[in-house]
């Protein structure tokens, strides 16, 4: 079992902001835990997270359906950050189209990670309405930037509380530092998106046909950039 972390590569402004903000620990990449977390927070009772055992067909054919979103653990390494920090100069250079409709958030709060894909997930699930928690809180941000939505985050006590009670119901001891981050991936206006709040914008891995097949691909990718690597975890929104 993987643990969630964000470090490393921010800009200064979201350096900055990350020092000054709480830190929590890190949830457990366990699908049973982050579906009861989200149920919780106001997640429909019929939507849980599924483990995804392998990018291959045989795992992916396994997963219930339908798929809404893919959150992904992978270990940050040298390799990670220096692929994040090329990609991203890139798409700053180059510019990217990111549909308006898309909820992302940074982040700020430290070991939360756990806590922003399962929002990317369920923001974003088209159709899916949000009760609890999750619908006060994105009625609440709906305008905000990116950055504003992670402030408002590092001041809402609701969910540190929710957060820290997720962390507990893990079966493993937490540890404040480890080296893993979790990530997301959603459909959205027919394109997929990858929602990472430690990145300067969400990634647009272009058209969308089927989100779990395209997200595995892009995992896939993580994967093969790291060989050496063991430290990789993934799950489907499903329901």
């Amino acid at each position: 079992i993987h643990l969630f972390f964000v470090v490393g590569n921010t800009d200064v402004s979201q350096r900055s902001a990350v020092m000054s903000a709480p830190k929590w620990l890190p949830l457990e990449s366990n699908p049973d835990v982050l579906t009861q977390y989200a149920h919780k927070l106001g997640m429909p009772s019929n939507l849980s997270f599924a483990e995804i055992l392998s990018t291959e067909d045989w795992a992916l054919d396994m997963v219930p359906k339908p798929v809404h979103a893919v959150v992904f653990l992978f270990p940050i390494s040298e390799v990670s950050e220096k692929y994040a920090q090329e990609e991203g100069d890139k798409l700053a250079a180059a510019g990217q189209t990111v549909t308006e409709s898309l909820w992302y958030t940074k982040q700020t709060v430290g070991n939360a990670c756990g806590t922003i894909g399962v929002l990317h997930a369920v923001a974003n699930a088209d159709g899916v309405p949000s009760a609890g928690w999750f619908g006060k809180f994105f009625e609440q941000t709906r305008a905000m930037s990116p950055d504003e939505r992670a402030k408002a985050l590092e001041g809402d006590q609701e969910i540190a509380g929710a957060h820290a009670a997720a962390e507990a119901a893990g079966e493993t001891a937490s540890q404040e530092t480890v080296e893993t981050h979790f990530i997301c991936f959603v459909p959205k206006d027919g394109h997929l998106y990858e929602l990472d709040g430690r990145k300067r914008f969400p990634i647009n891995h272009g058209p969308c046909t089927d989100v779990l097949n395209d997200s595995a691909r892009i995992c896939q990718q993580f994967i093969s950039r790291d060989p050496n690597e063991v430290r990789f975890w993934m799950a489907a929104l499903v329901g």
